[in-house]
């Protein structure tokens, strides 16, 4: 069999074009198959299946790139064709699943003789056309495919939103004083003799950590905070009333119980309960460093009775700098943007056992863009794209794209990692980031030698999907692991006291971390269950009974919340995650974080099957027993 070949993208002069003929001709073929099943379906149940999971792919090509292109691509043409490609998509898939004779082939199939993996994919393609609202009247399906429609209308626009509203500080040079040189070497003054601040990561941040300046710190942090507002508010109010709507014409309560029914955690209800578990567990850890970061707050303002997000990352750095002798700014100098990139690949080859091989003559969308194909036992088994840079017009967070699912035979596996970190020195905490976000790519990659579009990738239940990604941070946070890349301009690796320190500082806070954390999942949750006329007075309700920070005056901080659009009522997987990380990585002995049997056993049983099984399934395979709240938890209380 001959291994499929990477996926060609266009030229810049070209790219409009391929992307809409991609489109087109990947809706047509999608068509085609779906007429041919309702004319002449196949008699046997695995050749419909077949045929299926063949209109699927074609679905899948033409989203997945244009999902992509529409977040990266330098053009604002190629930008606005590819999310109308993907609102003609989610279009068609609404269409199809609601298509009654075409649920009607499938009900009528036989799922005898079927291998497990192959009726787990009857069972969902059924459920898909359930929730779907297949089953319900001609006037409820005309109306789910106008609110899926306008779904993706309105997320699309909340996005751009966020991603288009870079908003700017503007300071003499003195007050940007306590930010590294190295930072202030780039940032020089405009011509009137201001220094111009945006709200990107590798602005905002740095900013927010180191700069002496109270009113500087404070001014960022709200321009930061009011992305998207108000443009953004309507929009959400929109979307909550459309999702609301759906779940109730398909025969649920309300969007979140819709939603978490294909999910780990399968009712609605089990979120809030989740929720103010870890709130609970957290309430000590805490309050316990909560009191060191106010003690330290009020030796600047003397009659402080709390701290804001605008002074909280500061202050955080002078309680590490002072208790655990950990210096953010020595720190950065051990982390070197391209050393950062080739140690990460490094890590993860001799970890998964793979090999990363550059493709310089790869098509790539912008001059930023690196290709890589990755290839395990001699084979090349998928292709990455690394965009790291912040540019206009770019996605403005960090996220594994889809370009292709790998599909055994028939596909290579194929995605891309966009972030927007600084090109020379990086803070340990974007190095971290960036581990995490590769472990979604590396999963996309390894999970892609299954059988069925369906299950290829990282295709698990959506509130399982950051635990190998978050576990993969571990291998960021080791001294052994980061001495083999984090050097200084001397040549110096780091030491590994410093990273013992770094660690013992990074626990430092982690109590009001989950807390925040759970304020962020109750305004998912209660802003789809709710549905408050204000956002904000909800939001600031929330805050009080979640966060460990007051609400910031004159602040909308919802409105850039761009996993309200992405995650909706779900933003509590990413803890829920983290419970199933935390047990996930007690398996790997500390002292050595590269075996071969537990690592190879990993990869074989978490991340190759895709979506094939159940995810506690796959975490239960690998420990050998149910996963458990217990590590979890002791790393909370440590």
């Amino acid at each position: 069999m001959t291994a499929p070949e990477p996926l060609a993208l266009p030229a810049d002069d070209d790219a409009l074009e391929w992307a809409e003929a991609r489109t087109r001709d990947g809706l047509a073929a999608a068509r085609a198959i779906a007429d041919d099943l309702r004319s002449t379906p196949p008699a046997g149940t695995l050749d419909l299946l077949r045929a299926w999971d063949e209109l699927s792919r074609q679905l899948s090509n033409v989203a997945a790139a244009a999902s992509l292109l529409a977040n990266v691509h330098p053009s604002e043409p190629v930008r606005t064709a590819c999310e109308q490609a993907e609102v003609e998509v989610d279009r068609y898939v609404t269409e199809l699943r609601q298509d009654r004779a075409l649920y009607d082939v499938f009900a009528a199939a036989d799922a005898g003789g079927l291998d497990p993996v192959a009726a787990r994919l009857l069972d969902k393609t059924l459920e898909d056309f359930r929730r779907a609202g297949v089953d319900r009247d001609e006037a409820a399906r005309a109306r789910i495919a106008q609110i899926n429609d306008r779904l993706t209308s309105v997320g699309q626009e909340f996005g751009r939103t966020i991603r288009d509203d870079v908003r700017t500080v503007r300071v003499p040079p003195a007050r940007l004083a306590g930010l590294p040189q190295d930072w202030l070497d780039a940032h020089p003054a405009d011509d009137d003799g201001l220094v111009t601040v945006t709200t990107d990561y590798p602005d905002v941040l740095p900013v927010r950590m180191f700069a002496h300046d109270a009113g500087v710190r404070r001014d960022i942090t709200v321009a930061f905070l009011e992305r998207g507002w108000p443009q953004n508010e309507p929009l959400l109010q929109e979307l909550f009333a459309l999702r609301e709507e759906l779940a109730r014409l398909v025969g649920f309560p309300d969007w979140a119980s819709y939603d978490a029914a294909v999910k780990m955690i399968g009712t609605g209800e089990a979120i809030p309960a989740f929720i103010d578990r870890i709130a609970e567990a957290a309430e000590g850890p805490m309050r316990r460093d909560l009191d060191l970061l106010l003690e330290r707050f009020r030796r600047d303002v003397p009659d402080a009775t709390s701290i804001t997000t605008a002074d909280s990352l500061y202050y955080e750095e002078l309680v590490r700098q002072e208790r655990h002798d950990v210096d953010a700014q020595t720190v950065r100098t051990y982390f070197d943007f391209a050393r950062v990139r080739q140690g990460l690949l490094d890590v993860t080859a001799r970890l998964f056992g793979v090999r990363y091989d550059a493709v310089p003559d790869a098509p790539v969308w912008h001059p930023d863009v690196t290709a890589y194909d990755v290839v395990r036992d001699g084979e090349r088994i998928g292709r990455i794209f690394l965009d790291l840079h912040p540019r206009e017009g770019k996605y403005k967070h960090a996220a594994q794209f889809t370009l292709a699912d790998g599909l055994a035979g028939r596909q290579l596996a194929e995605g891309a990692l966009v972030c927007n970190f600084s090109r020379g020195l990086m803070e340990h905490d974007d190095v971290v980031t960036l581990f995490h976000e590769f472990g979604h790519l590396v999963h996309h990659v390894l999970g892609g030698s299954g059988e069925w579009t369906r299950f290829a990738g990282v295709a698990t239940e959506w509130d399982f999907v950051e635990a190998p990604s978050q576990m993969l941070e571990e291998w960021a946070w080791d001294a052994d692991v980061l001495r083999t890349f984090a050097v200084s301009a001397s040549g110096e690796p780091i030491p590994a006291d410093l990273v013992e320190r770094m660690r013992a500082a990074d626990d430092f806070g982690k109590g009001y971390q989950a807390r925040t954390q759970m304020f962020y999942a109750a305004m998912s949750y209660w802003f789809h269950t709710a549905r408050p006329a204000d956002l904000t007075v909800a939001m600031q309700e929330l805050q009080a009974r979640y966060s460990p920070f007051p609400y910031l005056e004159g602040t909308h901080m919802f409105a850039s919340f761009g996993h309200l659009s992405g995650y909706s009522s779900g933003y509590y997987t990413y803890m829920w995650s983290l419970v199933i990380a935390k047990d996930l990585f007690s398996a790997f002995d500390p002292a050595n974080l590269f075996d071969p049997e537990v690592a190879g056993r990993y990869r074989d049983r978490v991340l190759a099957p895709g979506g094939a099984s159940d995810a506690a399934d796959l975490v239960a395979d690998f420990l050998g027993r149910p996963y458990t709240f217990d590590a979890y938890a002791a790393w909370l209380a440590r």
